[in-house]
């Protein structure tokens, strides 16, 4: 199997070493300002498909599937993001005898409108949250839902991901512009302009469980992943396993995935999205049918490569463990290192990385896309990296971020380091109080330009020390040694 990678960054960083691992040979694909990419050097091939915008690069089905083509890749893995979720490109694999390393279309489809995968999971019996379920023809559908429902209600592209195409509406004068926000940016950024709406439930929690599935009707989960830590409904900070969910809990959530998953005849890697309220009753919020940015917390906890039982699955593997197989080792977090300046409302901040030092020691992983030398976009998601730490508990596995984020140096950007220390050293964080508007409840209170003062600082201390350190365990040799040496008195200069 050759096998051509749609996507950039440190996810297709991250297949690549997979595929090498396993001996698939491997494309990249790139956009013109992609062309000194990591991925690009790291992969057996690279194929350029457009200018910078994605629409004409890295969204181009016709121009993904003819660089397969004329390379001779016949699979595909799409990473996250981008055509990832795509049925169209799916199915547009199929029909070119390429195989898609993800699920099938039909299961994308079914799982890729929120609404549908709400009437499925009812159906299914499984636990969903009050709400529409088909998108509405008109403003005035919203408005008896709300009046019925009550305030708040949350408002939602159907076609919707990644944050994008939501809105809060806790007033009744401000129901009508977010209806017009929400339609504007759901046309905007998934092309479909409908929209639902669903209760919201306050002070939730973001849980979401992994399932892996193979062709076969084989189907298991690896527990689940505390996503709440969110900013405008992005996750930041992601948990494995969750610190508010216990072994019974654990079960009931991972019954309920697999009975989703069964329900769309699902296949490959996924993950089943829930709000969890205060009172420990979770509900269904949607799936993602494709790898997710955290997979990396699951995979050190549960000992499992995901990406390998991917490619393994697109090769109509059965999976080679069972439920009864998995247990759980430790704890894992992992900050989303972003080319953003924190003291700057989180502004992009592209540019050239001067300098590069990669957090390393016992228990921490890198999954990295950048390199000193390379010159960060304007025209992509900014993320630089993921930061992941393992430990025995929860406890160490802060400590070791705490640790990692200090030996972590980015030069010539800003970076949302100094966040993430503040994080790390929060009290609420350690003892796991929070919700999903806890970080944009706390943003107004945080002076980021302070704490990454104090962070240089203590690099530079650290960094005096080291140099201090090493130079005096140089070997000082005496001018009198220096006459005597037998070599300078046998001519040897």
């Amino acid at each position: 199997m050759k096998v051509l990678i749609a996507n950039r960054g440190e996810i297709a960083v991250r297949v690549i070493r997979a595929c090498r691992e396993l001996g698939y040979p491997t494309v990249a694909v790139y956009s013109e300002p992609d062309r000194a990419a990591l991925h690009v050097v790291y992969a057996d091939q690279a194929m350029p498909i457009g200018p910078a915008p994605s629409r004409d690069s890295y969204l181009r089905i016709d121009r993904i599937i003819d660089a397969a083509k004329k390379t001779g890749a016949d699979a595909i893995h799409p990473g996250y993001g981008f055509l990832a979720e795509n049925a169209g490109f799916a199915r547009a694999c199929r029909d070119a005898g390429i195989t898609f390393i993800g699920p099938s279309p039909e299961s994308i489809d079914a799982m890729g409108s929120k609404t549908e995968s709400r009437q499925r999971m009812q159906a299914a019996g499984v636990p969903v949250v009050p709400g529409l379920l088909k998108p509405v023809e008109s403003f005035d559908e919203i408005e008896a839902f709300a009046k019925d429902a009550g305030l708040p209600i949350m408002l939602k592209a159907s076609a919707g991901g990644g944050g994008k195409g939501m809105r809060l509406v806790d007033r009744f004068e401000d129901l009508e512009p977010a209806f017009e926000r929400v339609t504007s940016e759901a046309q905007s950024f998934f092309g479909d302009g409908s929209v639902y709406a669903e209760k919201f439930i306050r002070a939730p929690r973001h849980i979401e469980v992994q399932i892996l599935g193979d062709q076969h009707g084989n189907l298991i989960h690896l527990g689940e992943r505390e996503c709440t830590l969110q900013r405008r409904h992005q996750k930041v900070v992601e948990e494995c396993p969750s610190p508010v969910v216990d072994a019974e809990l654990r079960e009931r959530l991972g019954a309920m995935a697999v009975k989703a998953a069964a329900a769309v005849n699902y296949y490959s890697a996924g993950t089943i999205e829930c709000l969890m309220g205060p009172d420990r009753e979770f509900y269904f919020l949607e799936m993602n049918t494709r790898l997710q940015v955290e997979h990396p917390v699951t995979e050190m906890v549960w000992g499992v490569d995901l990406v390998k039982e991917q490619l393994r699955v697109a090769r109509g593997e059965a999976l080679t463990i069972t439920q009864s197989d998995l247990k759980p080792k430790g704890h894992a977090i992992e900050c989303r290192i972003y080319a953003e300046d924190p003291s700057k409302k989180f502004a992009p901040s592209p540019g050239l990385i001067r300098d590069l030092n990669l957090p390393q020691g016992p228990g921490v992983r890198n999954e990295n896309g950048v390199y000193a030398g390379y010159t960060v976009p304007v025209h992509y998601d900014p993320m630089l990296s993921k930061l992941v730490c393992h430990a025995s508990n929860r406890a160490e596995a802060i400590e070791r971020m705490k640790r990692a984020l200090i030996e972590y140096r980015v030069e010539g950007i800003e970076t949302t380091i100094p966040f993430f220390s503040w994080i790390m050293d929060n009290d609420d964080f350690r003892n796991a109080n929070f919700d999903t508007g806890y970080i944009d409840r706390m943003l107004p209170q945080i002076d980021f330009a302070h704490n990454a003062g104090e962070t240089r600082v203590d690099a530079a201390i650290a960094a005096a020390a080291i140099l201090a350190f090493e130079e005096s365990q140089r070997v000082q040799v005496p001018a009198s040694a220096e006459q005597e040496s037998r070599w300078r008195r046998r001519g040897w200069r």
